[in-house]
This record gives C-alpha cells, sequence and structure tokens, in this order.
C-alpha cells in the first residue's frame, strides 16, 4: 500500500495495515513522520481517545503482571497508556523521542512516583546497567512507527526470561449502521489528491490486524492473548478538526488542503440537527511471551 495511503484519517491513521504496511524505513519517511507529533504535544493530549479500562484488565491478566513490576513503555506520548497502569501500581519506565511529548508526559504524570520518562530513540536507547529484566514492554498506538527490523529484538533483550511484550493501537473502525460521513467526503480527499488505495475498505469493529503474526515471524515470541476492543465517541467540528490535527498525514497536508477539507466537514456537519459525527474507535490488543533463549542464540545478538 502507498506511503500516501498511511496519512489519511478514514480508517489509516496510526495502529492501521495501511500505516503498518508502508515499507519506508529506510528513505526515512516514517521516521519523518513519527517526530510530526511533538508540535501538538498539548492537542495529542487533549483530544486523543483514552484506552477502555478492559483493554488494561485484559493486558494485566494475560501478561500475569502483579503490582510492582517492572514495566517499559516505547513511545508514551503523552501518558494516555502510562496512567492507567501507573495508577494499578507498576514501576515504568517510558522512552519518548519527542521533546514536547516527553515534557507533556512528565506534567501528566508528575503525581507517579514509580514512573520515569526517558526523552530518547527507543531504536537507539540503552537502559542504565542493571536495569533491564523488565516484566512487561508496550506501546501503546506507537509500535508501527519503530523500526520492525529492530523493535522486536531489542524488546526480547530487554525483557526478562517469561516476560511480555503487548502493543494495541487507537484505530478508525465503522460498523454496520456507522455514521456515513466518512465515505460521503471521501471525494474530498481524492480531490485534494489524498485517496486511499483501490483495494481499501474501512475495518470492521474485531477485524483489525493485530499483528500476532508480525510477532510470531520476528521468531521472538509467542502470542498469549490476542483480544479486539471497541467504542463510540462524538464529535462536533471544532472537537473532530482538532483530532484530525493530531494525525500525522493531516499535519503534512497544505494549507489549502486543509482548509478545503476542513471547510467542508464543517460545512455538512452544520447541516446535521446536533452537528455532530459518530466516530466509532477499535484496538486490538496483542499479549506476546519472551521465548527462552536457549533457542534464539542467532536471532538476539547484541544489537
Amino acid at each position: 500500500m502507498s506511503a500516501t495511503a498511511g496519512r489519511r484519517d478514514g480508517g489509516a491513521e496510526p495502529g492501521s495495515s495501511v500505516i503498518s504496511s508502508t515499507p519506508d524505513w529506510h528513505s526515512g519517511g516514517r521516521e519523518r513522520r513519527r517526530a510530526t507529533f511533538d508540535s501538538v504535544a498539548d492537542r495529542y493530549q487533549q483530544v486523543r481517545p483514552d484506552y477502555p479500562a478492559a483493554l488494561f484488565d485484559e493486558l494485566v491478566s494475560a501478561a500475569g503482571l502483579n503490582r510492582g513490576d517492572r514495566l517499559l513503555e516505547v513511545g508514551c506520548a503523552t501518558g494516555k497508556a502510562t496512567l492507567p497502569l501507573a495508577e494499578r501500581g507498576f514501576d515504568i519506565t517510558c522512552v519518548e523521542l519527542g521533546t514536547e511529548l516527553a515534557a507533556v508526559a512528565r506534567r501528566n504524570l508528575a503525581g507517579q512516583r514509580a514512573v520515569r520518562v526517558i526523552e530518547a530513540n527507543f531504536e537507539s536507547w540503552q537502559p542504565a546497567a542493571g536495569q533491564d529484566g523488565f516484566d512487561l514492554v508496550f506501546a501503546a498506538t506507537a509500535w508501527h512507527w519503530i523500526d520492525p527490523a529492530v523493535g522486536y529484538r531489542k524488546a526480547w533483550q530487554l525483557l526478562r526470561p517469561g516476560g511480555h511484550f503487548a502493543c494495541w493501537s487507537a484505530a478508525h473502525v465503522v460498523p454496520d449502521g456507522g455514521d456515513t460521513i466518512f465515505q460521503e467526503i471521501q471525494p474530498v480527499y481524492d480531490e485534494i489528491g489524498e485517496s486511499l488505495p483501490g483495494e481499501w475498505a474501512f475495518p470492521r469493529p474485531g477485524e483489525l490486524p493485530d499483528g500476532s503474526a508480525e510477532a510470531v515471524a520476528s521468531g521472538l515470541f509467542e502470542p498469549v492473548a490476542v483480544r479486539q476492543f471497541d467504542w463510540e465517541l462524538r464529535y462536533d467540528a471544532d472537537g473532530y478538526i482538532a483530532l484530525l490535527d493530531t494525525f500525522s498525514g493531516h499535519l503534512a497536508m497544505a494549507d489549502w488542503q486543509r482548509d478545503r477539507l476542513y471547510g467542508e466537514i464543517r460545512r455538512r456537519l452544520a447541516e446535521r440537527p446536533d452537528r455532530q459525527l459518530r466516530r466509532h474507535w477499535g484496538a486490538a490488543l496483542l499479549v506476546a511471551r519472551r521465548k527462552d533463549a536457549t533457542a534464539l542464540r542467532s536471532a538476539v545478538d547484541p544489537l
């Protein structure tokens, strides 16, 4: 699928198979896009959705976590997933690439003494001596930004024997009876040069890619739980446009593209009695156990 497709919101933003399959690491495209979120750190905290409490319950259960266990979060952004886990009593080290995102995360997590936010690139970050052996390495709407040639191997190395890896993303899904505005607005995306690929379709709840095949293909992890969650939020025009302005593709648009698109969204919502749209969110949680080292010597040589 094309890099352009990964720039869209019609289901193709963080966590979707579109953006995950964009093979542009060596050209630097994905690295450039993942750095764009730092420019909207405060807005990200305000408008990105919170994850369902049931997702964290499932994660804790599937990974066999106990209060006080040591967790490493990859790409914590503003701490949307960090805080619910910190409140469950875990010791968490967060590695965040963005300076502004890390600053917002520190403010949001200031009351959590067992949480540390480190500004660094996960692929090159190394823990202090004696600080590896985490019980869980996890990423919330962030793992698709990590270089796959490095990510799984590094997560494996940072985990204790028997530890777990987990990832999930908040993505756009469209159920039966969902809001029709997302299909109706597609001609505007086409007009401004942001078309989806011809074979692409809106994902349905429960049908998001879960990353298990990629984890298995790494040879380093064995999935122990895969579960899908979905929930719906309502947005007025200002709220929805603020959300779009936290997606890498919309941040990369030219001003004229955003003006045309956002003007049309405002026009269409102004014609509705409640002036709102319904956006359905989905998340596919993957929890995988670290494989034993004895059979993996060649796969886990030092980075």
